[in-house]
C-alpha cells in the first residue's frame, strides 16, 4: 500500500416522463433539463455527470465480508479464505461468492468496486463516511450519536440542491435509522440534515413492509383525525396565516410554513399515497424480490423512485442478529440468513429497473462501511473489522456495466490498485446525479463547506 493510500485512509436533477406526465405539462421540464445541460457544458465534468435521476443506495449495515462476497482468495490459507467457493458470472474473469446465484447472472450490469479502503474502524463514524460522503465530525468513534455537527445524509444534500417536483418527498429512508446496539452512542450519525437543519431531514419509514398489516407511519394520521378534518384544520390555518403582519418573525415562520405544508401535502396527496402503496404491485413482482423485509423495502424503493422520489435510503434492517457484523458464525450467517435475501432482491431490482427502461436513469449502490478481517477468528468462526479493503457495487445511471475496479492483495487485505475511499464512492453518486462536488455550500456558522470532498470514479461512468 503507497504512502499517498496510507495517508487517505487515515486522515480519513432528476426529471422523469414520469413526472412530467403527473405535474401536467412539458414546459416545466424543458426548462429544468435547459438549466441543467447549460450547467454541465460551462463546466466540463467528465463523463456521466447528470445521467442519474434517482438513486437507490442499499447500505449494508455492519460491513460484508469482502473474502465472502465479491473478492474471494481461493489460493490463501485456510485461515484465510473461508468456506465459499467462487463462481463465474456475466461477466469475463469476473468470479463472486458461490452464494450470489442470481447477481452472477447479471454483473454486465453491475461494476464491482475491489479497492474501498479507509482507516476507521467504528461502525457509526464510518457509516457517517458512507451515507454522507463527509468523515465524521469525531473518527474514529462508536461513543458518538447523531448531532448537529454532522455532514447531511446523501438524500438530505440532494434534496437541499435540487427540491423535487411536486409532493413526493425528496429523500426517504427506510425500514429505521441504523443502530447498533453495542456501540455506546447508538445510532448511526449522518442519517438526517445534520448542519442543514431538521427540513431536510429524510423521510423515515419505519416497519415491515412484507407484514400483511404494515402502512407507512409517517403517512397515518393521528388517532380522531380524518383526511376532512384535516383539510379544514389547513384551510383555518391558510387563513390565520394571511392575518400575520407582514414580518413577524419572517424568517423563522417562513421555515415553518414550509414544513408544515410539505407535510400535509403528503398526507393529502393521493399520488404519495399510491406510491408507498405496496398492494399495488402484482404478488408475482412481489415474490421475485423476496417476502422479506428486505426484499419488500427494495421494491418500494423502486416503486417511490419511479413516482418521482429521487434518494431512496434502504438501510439493512434490524435482524436481531448483528446485521452484517459476522464476529461469530460468519459463514452460516452469511449463507442462510444474509447473502440469499440481499442475493434476490438486487437481481429482482436490476431486471426491474431495465425493463421499466429506468435503469439507465437510476444509480443502484451496494455497499457497507467497511469489510472483515482477512483471518478467521477459529473459536467462533467469525471475522472482525477490517476498513482497509473492501468490496461494494454499482449500477445504473451511467455506470459501465462488466467492470470491476481496483485490485486488493492475495489475501483481500489492502488494495494494490486504484484504492477508493467511502468520500470518492459517494462522490460518484454526486456527480452522476447532476451535482459538481467541487461548489461548497454555507454551513450553520456561514463557513463554506464542500458538497463533497471526495474523488469521482469517473472510469466507472460513460
Amino acid at each position: 500500500m503507497t504512502d499517498d493510500v496510507r495517508q487517505r485512509n487515515l486522515s480519513c436533477s432528476r426529471v422523469t416522463r414520469r413526472q412530467v406526465l403527473q405535474a401536467g405539462g412539458l414546459g416545466l421540464l424543458g426548462c429544468r433539463l435547459a438549466g441543467r445541460n447549460a450547467v454541465a457544458s460551462a463546466k466540463p465534468l467528465g463523463p456521466g455527470f447528470g445521467k442519474a435521476k434517482a438513486c437507490i443506495f442499499l447500505f449494508m449495515w455492519g460491513g460484508p465480508s469482502q473474502l465472502d462476497t465479491f473478492d474471494l482468495k481461493p489460493e490463501a490459507p485456510d485461515e484465510v479464505r473461508g468456506d465459499f467457493k467462487p463462481i463465474a458470472t456475466a461477466t469475463p474473469g469476473l468470479h463472486i461468492c458461490e452464494h450470489f446465484t442470481q447477481l452472477a447472472h447479471r454483473t454486465d450490469r453491475v461494476a464491482v468496486i475491489r479497492s474501498l479502503s479507509h482507516g476507521d474502524p467504528a461502525h457509526l463514524s464510518s457509516g457517517h463516511a458512507t451515507i454522507t460522503g463527509h468523515w465524521a465530525p469525531v473518527a474514529p468513534s462508536d461513543n458518538d450519536p447523531p448531532s448537529d455537527r454532522d455532514a447531511p445524509h446523501f438524500g438530505a444534500m440532494m434534496n437541499h440542491l435540487h427540491p423535487p417536483l411536486g409532493q413526493m418527498p425528496g429523500s426517504v429512508i427506510l425500514p429505521w435509522k441504523c443502530y447498533h446496539p453495542a456501540a455506546p452512542g447508538g445510532h448511526a450519525p449522518g442519517q438526517h440534515g445534520g448542519w442543514l437543519g431538521p427540513r431536510h431531514d429524510p423521510l423515515l419509514l419505519e416497519g415491515d413492509p412484507n407484514a400483511p398489516d404494515w402502512r407507512p407511519p409517517a403517512l397515518q394520521l393521528a388517532d380522531g383525525i380524518s383526511v376532512e378534518r384535516l383539510q379544514t384544520r389547513r384551510a383555518l390555518l391558510s387563513s390565520l396565516d394571511q392575518q400575520r403582519p407582514a414580518l413577524e418573525q419572517a424568517a423563522a415562520m417562513g421555515r415553518w410554513d414550509e414544513h408544515q405544508q410539505s407535510v400535509a401535502n403528503l398526507l393529502l396527496s393521493p399520488q404519495v399515497a399510491h406510491a408507498f402503496d405496496l398492494s399495488q404491485e402484482p404478488a408475482a413482482v412481489r415474490d421475485r424480490y423476496g417476502r422479506n423485509i428486505h426484499g419488500q423495502c427494495v421494491l418500494l424503493a423502486r416503486r417511490l423512485v419511479e413516482s418521482g422520489v429521487p434518494v431512496v435510503n434502504v438501510n439493512w434492517h434490524n435482524d436481531g442478529k448483528s446485521f452484517w457484523d459476522t464476529h461469530g458464525d460468519n459463514f452460516n450467517r452469511l449463507k442462510n440468513d444474509l447473502i440469499p435475501p440481499a442475493d434476490q432482491a438486487i437481481a429482482a431490482l436490476l431486471d426491474d429497473l431495465h425493463e421499466r427502461g429506468l435503469l439507465e436513469e437510476t444509480i443502484v449502490a451496494w455497499v457497507g462501511e467497511f469489510g472483515r478481517r482477512p483471518q478467521i477468528t477459529r473459536n467462533n468462526a467469525g471475522r472482525e473489522h477490517w476498513p482497509h479493503c473492501y468490496s461494494g457495487l454499482l449500477a445504473g445511471g451511467g455506470v459501465q456495466g462488466g467492470a470491476v475496479y481496483g485490485a486488493s492483495d492475495k489475501h483481500a487485505a489492502f488494495p494494490v490498485r486504484d484504492a477508493v475511499s467511502p468520500l470518492d464512492y459517494t462522490a460518484t453518486l454526486f456527480h452522476a446525479m447532476g451535482v459538481d462536488i467541487r461548489q461548497t455550500i454555507p454551513n450553520r456558522e456561514g463557513r463554506p463547506n464542500p458538497i463533497c470532498p471526495g474523488r469521482v470514479i469517473s472510469s466507472l461512468l460513460g
